[in-house]
């Protein structure tokens, strides 16, 4: 049986023209992925504490991958098939148990078990809510869906170090509140999800493995490199550069922590803002070319050991990484499919979330053998060079389309 008979096609009439469901759905986005961000500036924290390596700190990141992509896989199509509500709410409820188990934690294990609910959770909900958000948008107008799908998606990366790194650094219960707080947003958001209409599937779901619609796959090829390289930037920026902007500047302030990587996640957001409306694949180049210039300047600022130099990069590389990911998804949006919508935009996300986790796990063992300046010097290095090798076959397919 092929894959297209086995996805049931999601009512869109009923949702169309809503703009309080449409942002509704927007501020679910940014909040859960806010939660699953805030122990970025906390984990050196945890390390004291526990008296765990920063070998174990990629681990804790893996477990969160590793749950995140068979979550995806499964619940995107499953929205596609029961409708958006039945995914997402349950979601937020694995989102705010994660939260809990993070307040709760006093030992390694709670850390494992937060970011394992965590993983499940944004898997579950990322694609279900970024189709809905162009199912959602009241002119039907795909191309803004995606802008609004991917600033909420790059914002809460950043608002979660950012939260999470001022709350610790300057409130009491530094390891508490800013889990607290996560679960107090994500109330309005259930409650705005439980509004959604309810599909009525014309098939029953059954599980399979990912596919991808034959007329769409090399645009899903040149979008998901584009991304999987973006995203790799942002998982070393998340997991690891709080660490390194510690060592260079000689600070232990967590909120210099989170503001490192809200920098750069800032910069993504206001580029995919700017860059809205143009041509996707010429954004995805210039994307690709920014990335590598910034990886460049993070390997030197190691070299030098330069501060200012590091922020520079992060700056340049937040630029590209907006840019790249801008493009590529909306790309994906524009030639998926009724009826496979969530299906097609969660095995991109596969692809976005591999390129977080498993580049940032071989860093991760790589800084046990060199030490962490090197690793990620190594580690910019290489990025730079498949940026640039990508950016070269994006152009030759620009050509052509000329």
């Amino acid at each position: 049986m092929t894959t297209e008979r086995l996805a049931a096609p999601v009512s869109t009439k009923s949702t169309v023209g809503s703009p309080g469901r449409f942002w509704a759905t927007a501020y679910t986005l940014l909040f859960l992925l806010t939660g699953t961000n805030l122990p970025t500036p906390l984990y050196r924290g945890y390390q004291q504490s526990f008296g765990f390596s920063p070998l174990m700190v990629t681990m804790i990141f893996a477990v969160y991958v590793a749950s995140l992509i068979p979550s995806l896989l499964i619940a995107g199509p499953l929205s596609d098939s029961i409708g958006r509500r039945k995914v997402v709410l349950p979601a937020l409820i694995l989102a705010a148990l994660g939260s809990l188990a993070f307040a709760l934690a006093d030992n390694i294990g709670w850390l494992f078990a937060a970011r394992l609910l965590q993983g499940m959770a944004v898997g579950a909900a990322s694609g279900a809510l970024t189709a809905a958000l162009s199912e959602l948008e009241p002119n039907g107008d795909r191309r803004r869906a995606a802008l609004v799908s991917t600033v909420a998606s790059v914002g809460g990366l950043g608002a979660g170090p950012l939260i999470a790194g001022l709350l610790a650094q300057y409130a009491p219960w530094p390891y508490v509140l800013p889990f607290a707080v996560e679960i107090v947003l994500l109330v309005p958001a259930a409650i705005a999800m439980a509004t959604l209409p309810t599909a009525r599937p014309t098939t029953k779901w059954r599980p399979r493995r990912p596919s991808i619609p034959a007329g769409m796959r090399g645009v899903f090829v040149s979008s998901g490199t584009a991304s999987f390289l973006a995203f790799s930037v942002i998982g070393l920026f998340l997991a690891l550069v709080p660490t390194y902007v510690t060592k260079l500047s000689g600070s232990t302030n967590l909120a210099l922590a989170g503001v490192a990587v809200a920098l750069m996640l800032a910069c993504s957001v206001l580029a995919q803002i700017t860059a809205s409306g143009r041509e996707a694949l010429g954004i995805q180049i210039t994307g690709l070319v920014l990335l590598a210039i910034g990886l460049l300047l993070l390997a030197v600022a190691g070299g030098v050991g330069s501060l200012p130099l590091l922020l520079v990069s992060t700056v340049v590389g937040g630029v590209g990484q907006g840019l790249a990911f801008l493009g590529g998804i909306t790309e994906i949006n524009r030639v998926a499919p009724e009826g496979r919508h969530a299906d097609v935009i969660s095995t991109f996300y596969v692809v976005v979330y591999l390129g977080v986790g498993v580049p940032v796990i071989a860093v991760g063992f790589l800084a046990t053998v060199t030490g962490l300046l090197t690793a990620v010097q190594l580690f910019a290095s290489v990025v730079a060079a498949l940026c640039l090798l990508d950016m070269a076959a994006l152009t030759r397919k620009r050509r052509q389309l000329a």
